[in-house]
């Protein structure tokens, strides 16, 4: 798609659908070694939960989409997390994200498919699957707010730093991972890794409010 003609979109965004949540308590060593850290992180990771987001939309202010991102916890001094890896199905997406917020977003085919309590999601690069697992869910519901697991991300995008808090809600279900398959040279390889938690969370909503932004020498 030709990006002059991506709807822009400016913050803030409300968004509605699903979820998934993986979290976890990634290692120093493992996140320098297999996380796929960009340049300007390198060195700076201070610890921290990790995350890994998916996300099905299905109303946003550019329309559905789905969403992969990758977490490894805080970073810098002021010990923000950042967004590593950020994969979409919408072009509209990938550049409203990246000009509102910092994200690293890049445009891939993905599909996600539901089927009761069972979720099952691929990501393609280049024709081949480099994330691809499947959930069931399990168990009551109850109530899951971001409030939990505090977010607040520090992005760099074209020599600035974009400071944000994302806030979200909805209802939750513990998960089994039945199955999970990642290429680690576009993914962090978390096949090994148990997360601490994992949860469903149904009737999701997610706000991003306007990012405050400094230069990146700031």
């Amino acid at each position: 798609m030709n990006k002059k003609f991506v709807l822009k979109s400016p913050a803030p965004w409300k968004v509605k659908g699903e979820a998934i949540f993986l979290i976890f308590k990634f290692k120093k060593t493992w996140v320098a070694e297999s996380g796929l850290l960009p340049k300007h992180l390198k060195g700076k990771f201070k610890g921290g939960l990790g995350y890994v987001f998916l996300g099905n939309y299905t109303d946003t202010p550019v329309g559905k989409y789905h969403e992969l991102l990758f977490v490894p916890g805080k970073f810098r001094k002021t010990k923000r997390q950042a967004i590593t890896k950020n994969f979409v199905d919408s072009e509209a997406s990938t550049q409203n994200g990246r000009e509102n917020w910092g994200f690293p977003r890049e445009t891939l085919p993905m599909k996600w498919l539901t089927n009761k309590n069972f979720d099952s999601l691929c990501v393609e690069k280049n024709g081949a699957p480099i994330f691809s697992a499947e959930f069931e869910s399990k168990g009551f519901s109850f109530p899951i707010s971001t409030s939990f697991f505090s977010i607040r991300l520090c992005q760099t995008w074209n020599k600035f730093k974009y400071y944000t808090r994302p806030a979200g809600s909805g209802w939750g279900k513990f998960l089994n991972i039945k199955r999970l398959d990642v290429n680690p040279d576009f993914f962090p390889d978390i096949r090994h890794i148990k997360p601490i938690l994992a949860i469903k969370v149904s009737r999701f909503q997610m706000r991003y409010p306007e990012a405050k932004y400094h230069d990146d020498f700031i």
